[in-house]
């Protein structure tokens, strides 16, 4: 190995540490905060904030049983796991370093005729330790806009119509501000999740099984391994080292997941690789779910895991997360693993690789803005649910397209950094 790999890998692996050293120093910073201005001629600027306030539910009777409050293997562990030495709770730390991005997506209608409908996903409208949306301008043509928010997965949605959308267009920007996630195993959150939340995140769906091939699976890989953190963590290693990235899917991939246990070939784009992990979990009794949302931003590990240019229109990324009690949702992403060694061209040895590995276990690097966590979404004016909302959806006379349909309608995503 030459010396020059060796360090290139330890500044990756260091990369987080440092920033996560100084979130300990500097707790109260916070990002300053302002509405995004108003288009001289467009409609006012809106934004959108919830506060999740945590409420108690009976343990569900059917299905994988979870680590919940009400069975907190963080109070009670079974003997001889980690959990054993967790230490005292402490409150959850906010980040020091934050980075706003603005991100504008324009869509301009083609091909369509009579009443047409559109729908774009936006960011989380729940302020979180990693994430804030600060605003929203928008302008353009249509006949009627509004946002939305669905119930189902924090997940607010952009909706317009226009009576003849032959000339339709729009222009949305949104103000984002990031900052990178860690998992520390030092601490332990306050407060625990919703149960109504946890059992969701349980359930199978559309294209993620819970249960059958997905759970002998997750029984091979964790054996006898008890504690939570360390099963999902025995699973994140086999994804990784038992899929394959395919560049040449479009999107972020189709996600059916019951298709890869059923042909026992693993793989595809994020959200194959990524909800393979969320399946598995959910079959052992890990809540976990899939994040889907857009890179904004260049990345500081590899060349491949961010933006080159400004241009984000082919950015959507799908991540994941997991549940512990006393730890929260835990940040990983295997698909990063796979998409660097199939862009980058590592071999399974190189330190980069391993040390690359290490990290998307437990750390986001937020070049990327969470949309939703919403499985089987059905959109206002539907009946018919999609598995997951990731790309601009479009209805009209010609029939559903949606934002890799390019004859139906053109849609860019710009995406810059902005002081504020």
């Amino acid at each position: 190995m030459k010396r020059r790999d060796f360090l290139a890998s330890a500044a990756a692996l260091s990369l987080f540490s440092a920033e996560a050293l100084a979130a300990k120093k500097k707790t109260d910073a916070k990002p300053t905060s302002k509405p995004a201005a108003k288009p001289a001629s467009g409609k006012p600027a809106s934004s959108s904030r919830r506060s999740a306030k945590p409420t108690s539910a009976s343990a569900p009777t059917q299905g994988p049983v979870a680590h919940t409050a009400e069975y907190p293997i963080t109070e009670k562990p079974p003997q001889g796991t980690s959990a054993t030495r967790l230490p005292p709770v402490k409150a959850p730390e906010p980040p020091s370093n934050w980075r706003t991005f603005e991100v504008v997506t324009t869509v301009k209608l083609k091909g369509t005729s009579g009443q047409t409908r559109l729908w774009l996903p936006l960011p989380l409208n729940q302020d979180t330790l990693f994430q804030r949306t600060l605003g929203h301008s928008w302008n353009g043509n249509p006949d009627m806009s509004s946002m939305r928010r669905l119930p189902d997965g924090d997940l607010e949605v952009f909706h317009s119509e226009w009576s003849d959308g032959n000339s339709g267009q729009f222009q949305i920007k949104t103000l984002v501000t990031t900052a990178d996630r860690h998992f520390d195993v030092a601490k332990r959150t306050v407060a625990p999740e919703r149960e109504d939340i946890l059992r969701r995140n349980l359930q199978a769906s559309q294209l993620i099984p819970n249960e059958g091939l997905a759970h002998q699976l997750g029984e091979r890989i964790v054996g006898r391994i008890k504690d939570p953190v360390a099963q999902a963590k025995a699973i994140y290693d086999w994804v990784v080292d038992n899929t394959t990235y395919d560049p040449a899917l479009a999107g972020s991939g189709i996600g059916d997941v019951r298709q890869q246990l059923i042909r026992g070939q693993y793989g595809g784009r994020s959200a194959d690789i990524n909800g393979l992990f969320v399946s598995i979990c959910r079959a052992i009794g890990i809540p976990a779910r899939c994040v889907f949302g857009l890179r904004v931003g260049s990345s500081r590990l590899f060349r491949s895991l961010g933006l080159t240019s400004d241009d984000a229109t082919r950015g959507q990324h799908v991540r994941a997360e997991f549940y512990v009690p006393g730890f929260g949702w835990i940040p990983v992403d295997p698909s990063d693993v796979r998409r660097a060694i199939a862009l980058e061209g590592l071999s399974d040895r190189d330190s980069k690789l391993l040390s690359l590995k290490k990290v998307l276990f437990g750390v986001w690097e937020m070049n990327w803005i969470a949309y939703n966590v919403g499985s089987d979404v059905v959109l206002p004016g539907r009946e018919v649910a999609l598995p997951f909302l990731i790309l601009p959806q479009l209805e009209s006379r010609e029939g559903k397209r949606d934002g890799t349909s390019p004859a139906a309608f053109e849609f860019t995503i710009n995406s810059r950094r902005v002081e504020l």
